[in-house]
């Protein structure tokens, strides 16, 4: 019984890599990878750019792909607050917690959503805003919410508003049928941090394979100095920024004193 064992263990081996072979590659890259936040910085567009690559395993009736790309920030927890008008004042009034979601987060596409996949393989490969996991404190539980949620809602539209989340279902554009490029717009806003790049490649409606790469946000000169010290060294940029602020007001008073 003993050599059939190990015989079926290792037809399961070679049946898993058999399932899990692709007949295409996925081979991209960015124009940047490390982009320098300065005190002017406006914002700038990279470039994601890249091709598939066919071996003798690909189907030959297969000429036509869908790519969508998904871009990451750094994550951190987020609140969105409802507020209402009570006596003539807003008051916030109930608020809800979003947990580890990217503070950027970005979806390409070269058509739309529904025209590439059906729903049921569109939520499980998270394609569309609406599709992506934003875990949510909602009492004692952590799960993410229907779509139309109105605080899940409410919360892509304002981060939308700053430029930090967006979908585009036709900024990927196949050059040839093979070769694709798209552009990463990022505003004034973006977080400091790493960004992950997944790029998932489809064809007649199903997954085919994906690959995925990355670039960083950093700040440099004064920003970056202040930025490292509060985090390094708590207690002395404390102190130094107090100092400075009794400083500024002692001078303050000097120049605008009256004789």
């Amino acid at each position: 019984m003993r050599p059939l064992r190990t015989a079926s263990t290792t037809l399961l081996l070679l049946l898993s890599g058999a399932a899990g072979a692709h007949a295409e590659r996925l081979i991209a890259s960015v124009s940047n990878h490390r982009v320098t936040v300065t005190p002017n910085y406006s914002g700038e567009e990279l470039v994601l750019f890249g091709s598939v690559e066919k071996d003798a395993q690909t189907p030959a009736s297969r000429s036509a792909y869908d790519l969508v790309v998904t871009v990451r920030g750094p994550r951190a927890d987020m609140v969105t607050r409802r507020k209402e008008r009570k006596f003539g004042i807003w008051i916030n009034t109930d608020s809800r917690q979003f947990l580890k979601v990217p503070g950027y987060l970005a979806l390409f596409a070269n058509r739309p959503f529904d025209a590439m996949a059906a729903p049921e393989v569109q939520r499980r490969q998270q394609l569309g805003l609406n599709n992506v996991l934003l875990t949510q404190r909602v009492g004692p539980d952590y799960a993410d919410v229907v779509p139309n949620d109105a605080f899940r809602s409410a919360f892509i539209r304002l981060q939308s508003q700053h430029g930090l989340y967006r979908e585009d279902t036709s900024a990927v554009t196949f050059l040839t049928p093979t070769l694709f490029r798209t552009g990463i717009p990022l505003p004034a806003a973006v977080p400091i941090g790493t960004y992950e790049i997944e790029i998932k490649l489809l064809a007649d409606g199903a997954l085919v394979t994906k690959s995925e790469t990355a670039f960083e946000i950093v700040k440099v000169g004064f920003e970056q100095f202040v930025a490292t010290s509060a985090r390094q060294n708590g207690l002395v940029y404390g102190l130094v920024t107090t100092a400075m602020a009794l400083l500024t007001g002692w001078m303050a008073s000097i120049v605008f004193r009256r004789d």
